[in-house]
């Protein structure tokens, strides 16, 4: 059975309640704790106390008669009688004579006892009582004291905010925003003309480019109220609540225009909406609310919505059509030139040596987003804390990019003789293939020291210009070059281990995305296999093709994967004694730079095959050695 609650009462009905106290006391309590105690005697004591001059005060009344001792601590009442002499004999005894002898209390004094300090003292009462509710309730910004209110968090206008100079790297995305800010400034240029700008402006990109950054710049340019909420805070447990939570963030906007509302992660309320069974109603009807909102807005009002997701292949068809969302402002990873000047941004905040080389940095960073490069710059910062120097070098930034990448050195993993002996050939395995063959990036570093990452050792590559395109030849170069660690084993220890699992990973991965992806095969041409979904996390893929083809691509990876495999034993065969020689040399130092390393192969008398490559993007992550 359901069970039936009863309707809550109304707060009039406890304020009547605490009205009927307060009468209460004034009419019953007050007038008797006001008064003092009357003692009733007989008239034998009156006059006892009469001869013994022990009367303070006396007051005759027609009925009886009031009176106190001498210490007045104390009043007696008594009948009275006819007595002609009563007024001599009192007055012999010094008694005074009172008109009234229980004095009243002042008016003013008994209305603030009576009424003022009562209705203080249940009002401090509720006060105290509602705020340990609250604290119950999970505190003031709890559901059930802000039901309906957005959370919005309001920046007002700061002349002292994030600028657009505050963003590195997003060139771009700034020019696409810059129009946002000149519309707020002067709104008339775009109204003369009978243009509008666009209501809302979608960020993309992958996690930590720097979309929140870039809307706080725009509300900084513009100098304007800045309305910020994450999608999340408008889910709501209740049906209603997170529609109510839009209208409120919306009026609060439109009382403060002009002024930008930011929106972030709007994918947690803006997802496609369905017909299945068991929907969430709460989060469609906010998004519904959001569409109403949008919609609501008059052209040039003065309001501009900022939205960021990284996810929008997932949101709502309506809520990204012209009208609504007009602009989508791709917020991409940085480049070369971008990862150098987001570097020089944050190392405005430590303390740097001179001669710092940020380019260097940046190369060694490919792939890196803004909050990584900024991460990289704090890391540097306490590896010189903890060495003792109270600058950071240029060893301090370039160890740091290791820590990101590969995590802390281990230093209390120790490796037997033989582990460190198959750990030295793998690495070299891995330079030695990148470098006899050619459109491969240079060696720029070669460790055997263990990593909290997992990592045995790593071979790092580092590209020296921008390069977006990638041949067939140069990806198959890259197989054979995360293959080649594992060769090295296999020639030098005649057996094969646990190390190269990463390895086998990212071939196994990049030889499959040449098939079904990029159409590097001569049996299915340009036929898309697999669809991508989640580009900006990461990039999820489903097959889009029939089992008997999905089992004929798994065997065209495997003979791809294959034939890099035999290219990689191959060169290692034919440079043998490079391979011993470098192996032994990295096991005794542990570490080779990659200069050293170009100097060593020199020593050999081996010419090499690969030329300075320009490739950037795509080959720079270490290839690790991993022990499961």
């Amino acid at each position: 059975m359901n069970e039936v609650k009863k309707p809550k009462r109304p707060l009039l009905f406890y304020w009547g309640i605490a009205l009927a106290v307060l009468l209460l006391i004034n009419f019953l309590l007050v007038p008797r704790m006001s008064q003092r105690r009357v003692q009733d005697v007989d008239y034998g004591t009156f006059m006892t106390m009469t001869e013994e001059n022990n009367i303070g005060q006396v007051e005759v009344q027609e009925q009886q008669i009031l009176f106190t001792d001498k210490s007045g601590e104390n009043i007696y009442r008594t009948g009275r009688m006819d007595d002609p002499g009563l007024t001599e004999r009192l007055h012999n005894s010094d008694a005074k004579f009172a008109q009234e002898i229980v004095e009243e209390t002042s008016p003013w004094v008994s209305f603030l006892l009576s009424w003022i300090v009562p209705i203080l003292l249940f009002f401090f009462m509720g006060r105290w009582l509602s705020r340990q509710l609250m604290k119950k309730a999970g505190g003031g910004n709890s559901m059930m004291f802000n039901l309906g209110k957005s959370n919005a968090k309001v920046y007002v206008k700061s002349s002292d905010g994030i600028r657009f100079s505050d963003v590195a790297g997003e060139d771009e995305a700034k020019d696409s925003l810059k129009e946002i800010v000149e519309y707020l400034h002067n709104p008339q240029k775009y109204s003369e003309i009978g243009a509008s700008m666009p209501k809302g402006i979608l960020l993309v990109g992958p996690p930590g480019t720097g979309k929140t950054m870039l809307a706080k710049a725009v509300a900084g340019e513009a100098n304007v109220p800045f309305f910020s909420m994450s999608g999340s805070e408008f889910v709501e447990m209740f049906v209603g609540m997170g529609a109510s939570k839009v209208r409120d963030l919306f009026n609060q906007a439109k009382e403060k225009a002009p002024c930008i509302v930011f929106i972030d992660e709007i994918d947690a309320i803006g997802q496609k909406r369905d017909s299945r069974l068991g929907g969430n109603d709460e989060r469609e009807q906010t998004l519904n609310q959001l569409l109403t909102e949008m919609d609501g807005f008059e052209g040039n009002n003065g309001v501009i919505i900022l939205a960021a997701t990284n996810r929008p292949e997932s949101l709502d068809p309506a809520l990204t059509r012209p009208g609504r969302f007009d602009r989508r402002v791709p917020v991409e990873l940085p480049d070369l030139r971008g990862r150098e000047e987001i570097l020089r941004v944050h190392a405005k905040k430590v303390k740097l040596e001179p001669n710092i080389d940020f380019l260097h940095i940046a190369r060694m960073a490919s792939g890196a987003s803004g909050a990584e490069l900024a991460n990289i710059v704090n890391e540097a910062a306490l590896r010189a804390i903890r060495n003792g120097r109270k600058r950071v070098s240029q060893g301090d930034l370039e160890e740091s990019i290791e820590v990101v990448i590969a995590g802390y050195q281990k230093k209390n993993a120790i490796l037997t003789d033989r582990e460190k002996m198959i750990v030295s050939y793998h690495e070299i395995g891995h330079a030695l293939v990148a470098a006899h063959q050619s459109h491969s990036a240079p060696v720029q570093k070669i460790t055997i020291i263990p990593r909290t990452s997992g990592a045995l050792g790593y071979t790092m590559q580092v590209d020296e210009d921008n390069h977006y395109l990638l041949t067939k030849e140069e990806l198959e170069n890259k197989i054979a070059t995360l293959t080649g660690g594992r060769a090295a084993e296999q020639i030098a220890v005649g057996t094969v281990t646990t190390g190269a699992s990463n390895d086998i990973m990212q071939a196994t991965k990049l030889a499959r995305a040449m098939i079904t992806q990029y159409g590097m095969s001569d049996t299915f041409d340009m036929v898309a296999l697999e669809t991508q979904t989640n580009q900006y996390l990461g990039g999820d893929t489903t097959p889009v093709c029939s089992p008997q083809t999905q089992a004929e691509v798994d065997q065209k990876v495997v003979t791809l994967v294959r034939s890099q495999h035999e290219k990689a034993v191959k060169i290692l065969t034919e440079h043998r004694r490079q391979l011993d020689v470098l192996a032994q040399y990295l096991y005794q130092h542990e570490t080779i730079t990659g200069d050293m390393f170009m100097k060593l192969l020199q020593q050999t008398g081996t010419t090499l095959l690969s030329a300075p490559t320009t490739q950037d993007e795509t080959t720079d992550s270490p290839t690790s050695s991993e022990t499961e």
